[in-house]
């Protein structure tokens, strides 16, 4: 199966009802796709990172009551997990797709990856696109749009990933459901491609820090 694109039902998913019902709607029609995204993105961000990255689509395994309220598949270089990692991710919440590029509370590099932020804050305000967003949880599905945010805020926000035991970084873009559901496959593509490519440096910042 090529990728098809993302349907109104496919969003819908996450309004179901009862974690089982819930689980057996995301694994027949969300699942494929986000599969069939992370064969496509992994030899793409191999090739832009120069790392040999794998995709891990999101199971779910651990819930036994709350269903899930969005769902993704992420890259990383690592075969067996990607939480400690920084890593790249497409998924979906009801409302939106979103690309990230993530360091979440699981990673050990948080803290220096932090001080490099500060450090290149000047080139980061540059360099990301003023609608690309930030969020500092992703759990949550609240972003911050980029050219809305201060220096002093965006700091902030590098400050706290030292500071913070649970803070967490994200960047990257979201588009609102019924946009994606009018995108051609092609161009949603397209899209998540130019974001990664956008988020390279971050990328490249973030395994500086680990070393």
């Amino acid at each position: 199966m090529a990728f098809t694109g993302f349907t109104k039902e496919d969003f819908r998913v996450f309004t179901i009802d009862g974690l089982e019902n819930r689980m057996d709607a995301l694994i027949t029609n969300v699942r494929p796709k986000l599969e069939e995204l992370g064969k496509h993105f992994a030899p793409t961000l191999s090739s832009l990172t120069g790392d040999e990255m794998f995709a891990h689509v999101a199971k779910h395994a651990r819930r036994t009551i709350n269903p899930p309220n969005d769902s993704w598949v992420a890259f990383a270089n690592n075969k067996r997990g990607y939480k400690m990692l920084p890593h790249f991710q497409i998924g979906l919440w009801n409302t939106h797709l979103f690309v990230w590029f993530a360091v979440i509370y699981e990673s050990p590099i948080k803290a220096e990856f932090g001080h490099f932020l500060n450090k290149q804050s000047k080139k980061i305000r540059e360099s990301v696109p003023d609608h690309f967003r930030w969020s500092i949880d992703h759990t949550k599905p609240e972003t911050l749009t980029h050219h809305e945010l201060s220096d002093q805020e965006l700091k902030s926000m590098f400050t706290r990933l030292q500071t913070v035991k649970k803070a967490e970084i994200l960047c990257g873009i979201t588009i609102s459901r019924d946009e994606v559901i009018e995108m051609k496959p092609d161009e949603l593509v397209q899209a998540i491609d130019g974001t990664f490519r956008k988020l390279l440096p971050l990328y490249q910042l973030a395994q500086k820090s680990s070393k």
